[in-house]
């Protein structure tokens, strides 16, 4: 009976099921030159019954048989009303073009958030696209109220940022040397000599609509790839006008409680400052600037204006712009112990504590232009002006050599450091539909030029009188010139690029005119001229006079034209002084590198099996030619050719699930910093190059399930491989001063790891009557990596003219932790349009990773594990007013560098706890 009952419950299912129609179709976008629009809203009036459009544009209703009226509806486009008669069983086809109208401003703004730079939009776009790839998006970066580029990508999984390594970013375990960064796919310059890829911290998330993150490498990007290469995509407006005014201002907790803030003398408040050194260096003590700190307040500000607009011309093009212009300031204070040069005993040569006054400002200026021909041609222009600045003024005490200088402390080291980076960047970027729709060409234009100075670097040294008297009388120390010096640098990098690439479908299907598949072929290059020099005025203490003290409160006091002529000290470069012709020749190295590419693929889908096979040939120049107190007048030349084939596959296990895999071979390639001869100083460490230095190789695997489970939520598990050949380490190599340079270290590293990352909407309560909304959503990455590398000293002794010797014979890569975890909670709730409430935990933890390789029976440099914890408000009280609050680094914990074997603390500090406060205002 019971089985009668169910059949019977079954047949009357299936029978008032039969009885419905549907009603289902695909809607456009015009203003996307007529490309499926994603979450618009489809609803059937006076009815609860609705959907959305997936990422293809297509919806379906099933409904009893009537007549209905079908809404389509999309923030900041015309809505549209349909009636329409379904019949029992029918399947009713009903498709839709939208367009963009006069509306309010605020709708505006939404479409241009919601549409395009959602997290469910990405995702979905993650769900169809072949390869492995990641996204965040300007939704989820707001939410987590991130200001800056660096901090995003650091929020996705496997990947972390190094403390006080200007942005520095690891991917699986490597650094910068194995990463690489575009902008809308075109190459970006760096603005570090010491760095490969430009600080990605300077970039403010105003101008940002996604950054995409591909962690397996794809054929359209130069095989220099080992880590990710990140791409930021610069917001491109469409609306009918928005101007929106912003400012903000915040403190340091550090920072603030400091009776007194101190910078050096000479930089701007605003960060466009150049001081030159003077005409006549040598012939008396003619600098302008002061060598005494300044105080100032430590209030950190921000200001932004942005506005657009779009217009049609004739029937189906159009015109649209976009302009940012944003100023920010940031203040920041550590202090702890810094030692250097450690001995197996545990003893520091170099003992110190740091004082460490921090200011930064960041200037960005964008525009771009927009021109949609028709729906087969469009035209975009970029340009961006960044001008970003980091100040420093450090102050260390205590023992500056435990043998010979100020061994028993009240050494003291002052060192003031103004660091600005002028970047200039333009885009031509063109996408064409041609031959009914067949031939797809995509092709992008740039110019970058990148100017970094450092303007007036100074340096003091000062030691006891007495070193067992009153170790506060103090005096210059005269153990070698460059102990109290002004550094002036300027480093030029000009680059010119462009990629090509074309698209013909193939495998057309008649029923619906889609392609399964299509063939590429492509072409890119860029071409850098890269020009650096620098001029060091060392202060040569005269040892046969008697020195006057030194009040570190008025340094002028002794570093003065009096005390110049009186012969207290003279002023050299490394080239000489005074009648020397060639004392102000500047210590150079630069040159041209050239990379030349060609490329193609072969992409298909065999039912549910999609597959990418391709192949790119590069060839790579590198010239460079130097002259520096190390090595004058040298050249070195590293020429090679790349063949690199990828392999990706996609397996859609159903509509939810996919299984994707990829592998390629790639190469790591030195940088030009690298390889001359040029000796950068720091306060405890020096930097050369290693002329020798080759190119690494590299073999890429993953393998990556992935779970789509509703909408905007993702559950996914990923599996990776690495093989690098040759790997390149920072490590101290055997000289008078522990230099620490750039080697080939070993055969190969090896790396292996699992990523895990989920995506969950707790809960979602939402009336679209009255436009109400209540969610809690989170979200969790987690990392596990595991990395091994040989150690060769006999390599290194056969290749260069330098000397390892290793602690180990093995160990992990640098910069990599076994752990990586992400974790977020968000809440929002919408009391009614244009009236919302917005909060954000956010919650970031990497395990113990090694900064530096051990050598001669020394430990490695250990950088401990971090726990940091972030929360941001955000509360629009209508459409024209919204406010925010932001408080970052809540735990605050100890940010600490050891050095293992010997268990001795070589680094620490705290960073402070930073809070904010925001408004803006919408015309």
């Amino acid at each position: 009976m019971k089985t009668k009952s169910l059949l019977f419950l079954f047949l009357f299912s299936a029978l008032s099921w039969a009885q419905n129609g549907t009603v289902s179709g695909i809607i456009l976008d015009k203003e996307y030159n007529n490309e499926p629009l994603a979450f618009a809203n489809i609803s059937v009036k006076g009815t609860k019954y609705g959907s959305s459009t997936d990422m293809d544009g297509k919806y379906s209703i099933s409904l009893k048989p009537g007549s209905y009226t079908l809404i389509v509806a999309f923030l900041g486009y015309e809505t549209a009303e349909i009636p329409f008669t379904v019949k029992a069983g029918e399947r009713k086809k009903i498709d839709y073009t939208l367009e963009a109208s006069g509306v309010q401003l605020s709708d505006v703004v939404l479409v241009h958030t919601v549409s395009k730079e959602s997290e469910t939009a990405l995702l979905q776009e993650q769900q169809k696209a072949v390869e492995i790839k990641q996204a965040i998006g300007a939704e989820e970066i707001s939410k987590k109220g991130i200001s800056d580029v660096a901090a995003a990508v650091a929020k996705t999984t496997g990947i972390s940022k190094q403390e006080g390594s200007g942005g520095g970013l690891f991917v699986r375990g490597l650094g910068d040397r194995y990463n690489s960064t575009t902008m809308n796919g075109l190459p970006l310059p760096s603005n570090n000599p010491s760095k490969k890829n430009i600080d990605l911290g300077i970039f403010s998330t105003d101008i940002v609509e996604y950054i995409g993150i591909d962690k397996t490498y794809s054929y359209k990007n130069y095989g220099d790839f080992g880590g990710a290469n990140i791409d930021i995509v610069s917001k491109n407006y469409r609306g009918s006008g928005l101007f929106e005014i912003g400012t903000g201002m915040g403190v340091n907790s550090n920072a603030i409680n400091q009776e007194n803030f101190y910078l050096q003398d000479g930089p701007s408040a605003f960060g466009f400052s150049n001081e030159k050194y003077p005409n006549n260096p040598f012939s008396g003590y003619n600098f302008n600037t002061s060598w005494n700190k300044q105080a100032t307040t430590p209030v950190n500000g921000s200001l932004y204006l942005r506005g657009g607009d779009s217009y049609n011309i004739g029937e189906n093009g159009k015109l649209s712009f976009f302009l940012n212009g944003s100023f920010d300031n940031g203040y920041n204070y550590k202090e702890g112990v810094a030692r250097g040069s450690v001995s197996t005993q545990g003893v520091a040569k170099r003992d110190l504590y740091k004082k460490s006054f921090n200011y930064t400002t960041n200037t960005n200026l964008m525009g771009n232009v927009n021109y949609k021909i028709n729906s087969n041609h469009t035209i975009s222009f970029n340009s961006m002006m960044i001008n970003s600045t980091t100040q420093k003024h450090e102050e260390y005490t205590g023992t500056i050599d435990i043998f010979d200088i100020a061994p028993n402390g009240g050494g003291f080291i002052r060192r003031s450091d103004f660091d600005r980076t002028t970047l200039l960047v333009n885009q031509l970027l063109g996408s064409h539909k041609l031959f009914k729709d067949r031939v797809d060409l995509n092709w992008g234009l740039s110019y970058n030029d990148m100017n970094n100075v450092v303007p007036d670097r100074m340096v003091n040294t000062f030691i006891p009188v007495d070193d067992d008297g009153d170790l506060n009388i103090l005096m210059p120390s005269q153990n070698n010139r460059s102990e109290n010096h002004r550094f002036f640098s300027e480093l030029k990098d000009q680059e010119l690029a462009g990629n090509f690439v074309l698209d013909y479908k193939i495998g057309k299907n008649k029923e619906d005119d889609t392609f399964k598949g299509k063939l590429t072929a492509g072409y890119s290059a860029r071409y850098k001229e890269l020009n650096f020099g620098a001029t060091q005025f060392n202060f040569d203490i005269n040892q046969s006079v008697d020195q006057p003290t030194i009040d570190l409160n008025n340094i002028d006091g002794y570093f003065n034209n009096t005390n110049f002529n009186n012969g207290n000290f003279s002023i050299f470069t490394f080239n000489g002084g005074i009648g020397n012709p060639i004392a102000l020749k500047p210590q150079t190295f630069g040159g041209e590198q050239l990379i030349s590419a060609g490329f193609g693929a072969f992409e298909y889908q065999f039912n549910k099996l999609f597959v990418i096979a391709s192949v790119r040939g590069e060839y790579i120049l590198q010239d460079i030619n130097f002259d520096t107190a190390i090595k004058p007048f040298g050249k070195n030349k590293f020429e090679a050719i790349e063949v690199l084939p990828s392999l990706t596959a996609k397996y859609e296990l159903n509509e939810k699930q996919n299984i994707k895999a990829a592998g390629s071979k790639t190469y790591t390639l030195p940088q030009f910093k690298e390889r001359a001869p040029f000796q950068f100083e720091d306060v405890t460490t020096l930097y050369v190059g290693n002329p020798d230095l080759y190119s690494s190789t590299n073999y890429n695997v993953d393998v990556k399930w992935e779970y789509f489970f509703g909408k905007g939520e993702l559950f996914s598990v990923g599996t990776f491989g690495k093989m690098i050949q040759n790997p390149i380490n920072e490590v101290t190599i055997a000289s008078a001063t522990n230099d620490i340079s750039y080697i080939n270290t070993g055969e190969q590293a090896t790396g292996y790891g699992i990523e895990l990352e989920l995506r969950k909407n707790i809960f979602k309560r939402e009336d679209l009557a009255l436009e109400t909304e209540t969610s809690l959503t989170s979200g969790l990455n987690v990392s596990y990596l595991n990395t091994d590398q040989d150690f060769n000293a006999q390599k290194v002794v056969k290749e260069t003219d330098y000397n390892v010797f290793f602690t180990n014979e093995s160990g992990r890569l640098t910069g990599a932790s076994d752990w990586l975890i992400n974790a977020d909670v968000s809440f929002n709730k919408q009391f009614k349009k244009d009236n919302n409430i917005q909060s954000t935990l956010a919650l970031t933890y990497f395990s113990d990773r090694i900064f530096a390789i051990g050598t001669n029976g020394r430990g490695d440099l250990v950088d401990s594990e971090v726990v940091s914890l972030d929360y941001v408000l955000k509360y629009n009280v209508n459409k024209h007013i919204g406010f925010g609050f932001s408080a970052r680094n809540l735990l605050d914990p100890t940010i600490s560098r050891t050095q293992v074997t010997e268990n001795v603390i070589v680094d620490s500090f705290k960073k402070g706890r930073n809070f904010s406060f925001s408004m803006k205002y919408q015309f």
